[in-house]
């Protein structure tokens, strides 16, 4: 792998997915707490097109996120590049269930008559038990989890660093606590998963984006 074809060019675009990282994420949850409001019930699921676009969204963040590690790679220094490809790799992992999961959502919840779907609730809905649900809390709490507790020894060069690896510690060790949730069967404890993932993740990727554009 020639590191020196890395150009500051490929560096820019590493800066650029980490601040749309951001913004998306803040995107997502403006568009989720529309949806909420919007419920008749608390019970009730959030419908379209708040949940169109919260799909399109958790697969476009998941690739944003895949292309920032690539750049954060690059520019890590050799004795640490095991842990910034782990952490690229889990990334891509993310990204490949998350994109399946909510492509497969996206399709087959527009099928006509999709209600009469045998065992459909049990295939493809958010609700617990589900395959995808549990697809999703397999990409988000552990692979993800685990993506960024990998990339936290990268960051350690100065203050700023140092405090963005605290960052991606606690970001990964509370998407990981959410797989508590599961054996206990309550989703209510996974949602300290959510935390890690939705809540710090986009800050932690834009305090990545600034060390990005101070290297080289």
């Amino acid at each position: 792998m020639n590191y020196e074809n890395f150009t500051p060019r490929h560096n820019k675009i590493g800066q650029v997915t980490c601040r749309m990282v951001f913004a998306s994420g803040i995107f997502y949850a403006v568009i989720t707490t529309i949806g909420l409001l919007s419920l008749q019930s608390p019970h009730d699921t959030i419908g379209n097109p708040y949940f169109t676009v919260m799909e399109i969204l958790s697969i476009l963040i998941s690739l944003l996120m895949a292309f920032s590690l690539i750049a954060v790679h690059y520019n890590t220094e050799l004795t640490d590049r095991f842990y910034s490809l782990a952490a690229l790799i889990l990334m891509c992992i993310t990204a490949g269930i998350t994109s399946c999961v909510h492509f497969t959502i996206l399709s087959v919840s527009n099928t006509t008559d999709v209600d009469q779907l045998q065992n459909f609730q049990f295939f493809f809905s958010f609700k617990w038990p589900s395959v995808v649900y549990a697809l999703d809390i397999l990409a988000w709490d552990w692979f993800f989890g685990l993506s960024m507790l990998f990339m936290a020894p990268v960051f350690k060069k100065n203050k700023f660093e140092k405090n963005l690896k605290k960052l991606l510690i606690v970001t990964g060790v509370l998407s990981i606590i959410g797989l508590i949730g599961v054996p206990l069967q309550n989703m209510q404890i996974r949602n300290i998963g959510i935390i890690g993932y939705a809540v710090l993740a986009p800050v932690a990727f834009l305090l990545i984006g600034k060390t990005l554009g101070r290297q080289r």
